[in-house]
């Protein structure tokens, strides 16, 4: 099961280019929209980080799932961090890439407070929401954005650019996702941190990451790698946030090399 990020992501956007291989591998692909996300309708309740993690769960319930892996890049790592926290023994094994949920703020270095305290600030007036909808909807920062989330131009092919545009301008996911920012950005730290939980990961994992990710500094995904237990680090040269749209072919490299010695 491979979980989405935040923002107009969806389960097209981020696992088009990779689901298929997988498939085509003898897998069984599930990748949902979460609610509020791509196709799938509003949520009844509360988009929060316990609620979707707890989504996670009722979704596999309802699917019958006994055993799975599960992955998920940006808001759908921390997912499945919190995910495998709560159903140690549901899960035979997790795939991290650019992971929310291994930081205590939104960014490092002695300008981190500074800059959390600004993004609630402008989180809480309406002033992120608005300001996110029009980058998603200008094409010249459109651009912009996703040279910062894919760093090889030849992967921001034509297609993709124009699938993005299409969800932005349907507006996937910006309620939902100012939601789980409301959630989560408070004012000094992010309310989910699960470095501390870490040690008690009992699911073997790989973790991906770019090593420009500027989003998830590469250096949480090494701490995050050194504390769970059964953990694997494979971190993608020169590539950024969106690693599996950066460098598809490392990435679904590496995880048909992890689910063959899980034996799935």
């Amino acid at each position: 099961m491979l979980l989405h990020g935040g923002g107009v992501d969806n389960a097209s956007l981020s696992w088009g280019g990779v689901g298929p291989r997988l498939a085509a591998a003898g897998y069984r692909v599930i990748a949902p929209d979460h609610p509020g996300f791509g196709e799938s309708a509003s949520a009844p309740w509360q988009v929060t980080q316990e609620r979707l993690v707890g989504y996670v769960g009722e979704l596999a319930d309802a699917l019958a799932l006994d055993s799975y892996v599960l992955g998920g890049l940006s808001l759908g790592g921390g997912m499945t961090i919190g995910h495998v926290l709560d159903r140690p023994d549901r899960v035979a094994g997790a795939m991290l890439l650019g992971s929310y949920g291994i930081m205590p703020r939104l960014s490092d270095g002695p300008m981190s407070l500074p800059r959390q305290t600004l993004t609630w600030a402008m989180l809480r007036t309406g002033l992120l929401g608005a300001t996110t909808q029009w980058m998603a909807r200008s094409p010249r920062a459109m651009a912009w954005s996703m040279a910062a989330l894919i760093g090889d131009p030849a992967q921001r092919t034509d297609a993709l650019m124009a699938e993005v545009a299409s969800a932005a301008a349907r507006g996937d996911g910006f309620a939902a996702f100012a939601s789980w920012q409301r959630d989560q950005v408070r004012w000094n730290r992010l309310a989910t941190d699960y470095t501390a939980q870490l040690r008690s990961f009992t699911s073997p994992a790989l973790i991906i990451h770019g090593s420009c990710d500027p989003g998830v500094p590469v250096a949480h995904a090494v701490q995050a790698a050194s504390l769970i237990p059964d953990a694997e680090l494979k971190v993608v040269a020169g590539a950024r946030h969106w690693v599996q749209r950066d460098q598809p072919d490392v990435v679904v490299d590496a995880m048909l090399g992890f689910l063959g010695r899980l034996g799935v």
